[in-house]
């Protein structure tokens, strides 16, 4: 149990930011409490064994590292790696009635060809690259800012220093930046699925959460190049915590946290630990399960959208495409059903409170990259495991009758991944001790009730651009993006400014400001 009465932080929530704010604050020499409701540490970042007597262990929530930044890792000296992946994507696709496929990736030259193969000409490559050297000018750009005092929105366009580009990401709906560099529907799909990951919205929306969501996709690293945790997202949550207690922060689970109290100087934490004071409280949670412990009103939570499935198969399965092998197409992200029409029709049969008839998703093979999670055995034998993605799966469409829906979203969007291979995805299946298909799906309210995330929202609340608004007020915690109505109360997870994606970025800025105040 909780070892002292009072420290100077104690931090609600053992996920991977409240870790990274713990090894920071308590390497500075601050006494540092740590608590967790679940049994571990690490939040919707672990590795697990999802499948009763098989040794594989999977990245069950999220999956892969894109804004991790290095300065983090290097800071904390964490034991932690990450892998590139050749391989950008794969996309499906039928030309002339032939099944086909776009390839993006590190071979410039194959590249080319499949852009060429797909759309018949050069144009929409050339469209590629000056695209996405724009979005490359933009991350190298935003990408430094994020663990630095949050910049104004006039010096962040400053600092990017491209009026166009600024329009494109920033002022206008990403569809319009879509639909004027790119005329190849397939091509505009694989583009704007990077603004709909765990975002409820659709191309044109006004309010612009698709742009939101794409920037945080693109700046990662400074490059947008997504990596494959080696060892599984747990390896980064484990050296997080390994590193916090090192530091000598006090780390305790099993420790739900019921109530917060504070006067703005001071503050009692109230739970299954007991009561504790401290002179700053930092909250790894979403901003609508803050106010309930404040005993405020919470605000109405931002529903998530996705639907997680995590596979182990005996085999990769064969696509109807011969000429691709499964081993290229399956080692960066799979599009399924994600061409801009499509994405738009689905969107559009969700929002009516409908399952969307075709509904898309992306997969990723981690265990080609990263072998190492899985036994010696299965790699012998070539299993490998296969995680999808689903995308326009809100919330609300789980609230009536939530494993009867589930699981009907799960047989369509299988189907649609049945139409691109040359045979039954069940053919491929493993089998757990019991001798059950080794698949397990999670909608957003089977993530609000595993890892208590509102609405199941994977970014906590609504994603905001990486930048304040002169008159945000010049506190640290302000200077940081990290503030919430209390003064001593500050946010250090996802729904902090400039969160979501794993990151550790609100735990760092959180600490940050927790020492500028001295």
């Amino acid at each position: 149990m909780v070892e002292r009465t009072s420290y100077d932080v104690v931090i609600v929530g053992g996920g991977h930011n409240g870790l990274v704010a713990a090894a920071y604050l308590a390497g500075a020499g601050r006494r540092v409490l740590v608590l967790e409701r679940l049994g571990h540490t690490g939040g919707a970042a672990v590795s697990t064994r999802a499948f009763r007597g098989v040794e594989a262990r999977l990245s069950r929530y999220s999956y892969l590292v894109s804004l991790l930044p290095p300065k983090i890792v290097n800071d904390l000296g964490l034991r932690f790696a990450v892998r590139g992946r050749s391989v950008s994507s794969y996309t499906p696709a039928v030309r002339g009635g032939r099944p086909t496929g776009l390839y993006v990736g590190t071979d410039e030259a194959a590249t080319r060809a499949s852009f060429a193969r797909i759309t018949g000409s050069d144009r929409e490559y050339a469209a590629w690259q000056r695209f996405y050297g724009m979005t490359g000018r933009v991350a190298e750009s935003v990408f430094p800012t994020l663990t630095e005092p949050l910049p104004t929105r006039a010096g962040l366009r400053a600092r990017i220093g491209d009026e166009a580009a600024w329009e494109a990401l920033f002022e206008r709906p990403l569809g319009e930046t879509v639909e004027a560099a790119f005329a190849d529907d397939l091509v505009r799909g694989v583009v704007l699925t990077d603004g709909l990951i765990g975002t409820f919205a659709h191309a044109h929306d006004p309010a612009l959460a698709q742009n939101r969501c794409f920037l945080y996709h693109v700046i990662g690293g400074g490059t947008g190049a997504w990596d494959v945790p080696i060892g599984g997202m747990g390896a980064l949550t484990d050296a997080l915590a390994d590193a916090a207690r090192k530091a000598g922060a006090e780390i305790v689970t099993d420790c739900p946290v019921t109530g917060i109290a504070t006067d703005g100087g001071t503050a009692e934490v109230t739970g299954a630990h007991g009561t504790v004071g401290a002179r700053h409280v930092l909250v790894n949670a979403a901003p609508h399960t803050l106010a309930g412990l404040l005993g405020e009103q919470p605000p109405e939570p931002a529903e998530g959208a996705q639907l997680k499935v995590n596979m182990l198969l005996t085999r990769l399965p064969r696509l109807r495409d011969p000429d691709v092998d499964p081993r290229l197409a399956f080692s960066g992200t799979f599009h399924v059903a994600e061409g801009y029409e499509q994405l738009e029709t689905a969107y559009r049969q969700a929002a009516a409170g409908e399952l969307p008839a075709a509904p898309p998703s992306e997969l990723y093979c981690h265990s080609l990259t990263d072998p190492s999670i899985l036994g010696s055995d299965l790699v012998r034998q070539g299993y490998q495991t296969l995680t999808l993605f689903g995308l326009h799966a809100p919330a609300r469409l789980f609230t009536e009758d939530h494993d009867t829906t589930r699981e009907r979203l799960l047989a369509a969007t299988l189907a649609q991944l049945d139409a691109v291979l040359a045979e039954p995805l069940t053919d491929c299946l493993a089998t757990d001790a019991d001798g059950r298909p080794c698949i397990e799906a999670r909608s957003p309210l089977d993530l609000e009730r595993d890892v208590g995330l509102p609405g199941g929202n994977i970014f906590h609340r609504e994603l905001a651009f990486p930048y304040g608004e002169e008159g945000d007020g010049d506190s640290a915690a302000a200077r940081w993006g990290v503030r919430t109505a209390h003064a001593n109360v500050l946010l250090c997870g996802a729904g902090a400014v400039r969160g979501g994606g794993v990151s550790g970025i609100p735990g760092h800025n959180a600490a940050m400001a927790v020492l500028e105040e001295g």
